[in-house]
């Protein structure tokens, strides 16, 4: 499969191509690292590295995320804010509702979103991941910039992962070409941004809870060393915290760095 062409890319994005500077790799350690190595240098807001294999690509909790030109497309975007890092709280979630309507505009169904950062697939009464996003911040004397890596899976991956995983192929009658995929969700990706911009997480508070997979279910949170902590999932609030229902009163979870299962 051939790589990733930014000039084909570029007229697939129309009018919002002069936003992305687009460089596209066969084989790199990992699309976030070679942007921050850019993003240290000086490159612009609208950055973007797209890598057909990654050699260490990462999600979140460390875990490690696999890429193949034929199954997934995998990219990083630059982007940068002004103000202090607290205005970027949900920032994770505003980027899984652009890559939601993204998908659903490219005709897929079934597109869900759960707390943090990952785009779920509707399977009969269950969800497969379909998507993950992590993003990474630093400040500099520009501001914060945010480093946003997505992954996607075209088809679902062979090999066995500890939970179900899906691919786009199996959202829609047919799966659109690459550069189509990733003209859609850059474009998207450029909206929900410069409403964040704006308004945080807020802008995109109700699409966000309109695609929730667990609202309202009863659901454990998993934190390494501790017992799990039972509730009803509530959705989130303006700042982007998930909002679980317990025996105790309702708490606000801001921590990315545990597991959200059902009960």
């Amino acid at each position: 499969m051939p790589l990733i062409d930014p000039v084909l890319l570029k007229s697939r994005l129309g009018l919002l191509a002069g936003r992305f500077d687009v460089d596209a790799f066969e084989e790199c350690d990992s699309t976030s690292s070679e942007l921050m190595r850019r993003a240290d240098l000086g490159a612009p807001a609208g950055t973007v590295i797209v890598a057909d294999r990654q050699s260490a690509g990462r999600g979140r909790r460390g875990r490690q995320w696999l890429s193949a030109p034929e199954a997934s497309l995998t990219f990083s975007l630059l982007w940068r804010f002004s103000g202090s890092p607290a205005r970027l709280a949900g920032l994770s979630l505003a980027v899984g509702v652009a890559l939601a309507r993204a998908l659903e505009g490219l005709g897929a169904q079934g597109i869900c979103l759960k707390w943090p950062n990952d785009v779920l697939l509707r399977q009969g009464d269950d969800y497969a991941k379909l998507a993950g996003i992590l993003v990474e911040l630093a400040s500099d004397r520009r501001g914060i910039q945010a480093v946003i890596g997505i992954g996607i899976n075209l088809s679902a991956p062979t090999v066995e992962l500890p939970q179900p995983v899906a691919g786009l192929d199996q959202a829609m009658a047919a799966l659109p070409e690459r550069h189509l995929v990733l003209a859609a969700v850059l474009s998207a990706l450029a909206g929900v941004l410069d409403a964040f911009a704006v308004d945080g997480f807020a802008s995109s508070k109700n699409e966000w809870q309109q695609r929730h997979a667990w609202q309202d279910a009863a659901v454990q949170l998993l934190d390494d060393g501790s017992a799990p902590l039972l509730g009803r999932c509530a959705g989130v609030d303006a700042d982007g915290a998930l909002l679980l229902e317990t025996a105790s009163g309702m708490q606000r979870i801001f921590s990315g760095d545990v597991s959200l299962r059902r009960a």
